[in-house]
């Protein structure tokens, strides 16, 4: 089999893979370049980033590839509103929108002609984005990692979605093999989103303690927190996550009030951080369902090369 291009506006990316926004600093200028110099779309992680720090990763990105590079926000954030007018006044191809719903952010990318993609895992949400003017929508079930929409599996609400709609639909969640990139597309997808994957990457901004803490997942190490922003999340257990699920997670001393709503059990802002510099006793560790079927980390153009030569493999 062959993958068809994904369209999107007016992108065209060779291969129909989206690389997930994974923040805090997971993915930066070098993994979203990365996918895109490898025909697909790179995003960068704009969550937790102040702006003169996304317009030099914006600049970085644009300086080392052709390709399409985005950037992925959470509408969570306050500073939801001033990182997307950023990215969009540095030329960012496209936006990601997840972790909350923003009708606000249709009317800049129709001012600028920037292609908007919310993040959704409901028909409802989906049609509502259409008619708002999404550019296209990526579908995320319950095995994606960090913060999650649905308790459901991709595999059930993509297909009533797909039918919903008729701009582009992009599966997310679990999606870690070629084979994986087969079903999601024969359930009427027009690509992937895959996050965990490239975060056990060569390019990835991840520690390498963090890196190695991956390849030691295991299928019982998943866990779900309760996330300060009001959703469910999916991490690794380690003892700062075993505290949260306790309730004796330490609470904020001091607030920058990054988020537009809190529920202060925990600064998840900093938990991020000490997970992406290393610190995976203390850290919060994002990840999706199925990180434990990643065994070595190698270079975003090895695994695309990988999982294009898996794909080639089925009819």
């Amino acid at each position: 089999m062959k993958l068809p291009e994904l369209k999107i506006g007016n992108l065209v990316a060779a291969i129909p893979i989206i690389q997930g926004g994974m923040a805090i600093r997971i993915s930066t200028a070098k993994l979203a370049a990365a996918v895109g110099e490898a025909g697909g779309i790179g995003l960068i992680a704009a969550s937790g980033m102040s702006f003169d720090e996304l317009r030099n990763e914006i600049r970085l990105a644009r300086s080392l590839t052709k390709g399409i590079i985005g950037i992925n926000i959470m509408v969570a954030a306050r500073e939801f509103s001033g990182i997307v007018k950023t990215a969009i006044e540095e030329g960012i191809d496209l936006v990601v929108a997840g972790a909350g719903f923003s009708r606000d952010v249709f009317a800049l990318g129709k001012e600028s002609g920037t292609p908007i993609v919310p993040i959704v895992s409901s028909a409802k949400l989906a049609k509502i984005s259409e008619k708002l003017g999404a550019a296209a929508i990526i579908v995320e079930g319950k095995e994606a990692g960090g913060h999650l929409g649905t308790d459901q599996a991709l595999h059930s609400i993509l297909p009533e979605i797909v039918n919903a709609v008729k701009i582009p639909v992009i599966g997310a969640g679990g999606v870690m093999s070629g084979h994986d990139i087969v079903e999601t597309l024969k359930l009427g997808a027009s690509g992937v989103q895959m996050g965990t994957r490239f975060a056990a990457s060569l390019e990835s901004n991840a520690a390498p303690a963090l890196k190695e803490f991956y390849l030691k997942a295991r299928p019982e190490d998943i866990v779900l927190i309760d996330s300060p922003v009001g959703l469910p999340g999916r991490a690794l257990n380690n003892p700062f996550a075993e505290k949260i699920i306790g309730s004796t997670a330490p609470t904020p001393e001091t607030c920058d009030a990054c988020l537009k709503h809190c529920k202060k059990n925990f600064c998840i802002i900093k938990a991020l951080i000490r997970a992406q510099q290393g610190d995976v006793e203390t850290g919060l560790v994002f990840t999706g369902e199925y990180i434990h079927k990643i065994d070595e980390i190698l270079s975003v153009k090895e695994i695309f090369n990988r999982l294009l030569a898996e794909v080639e493999t089925i009819n």
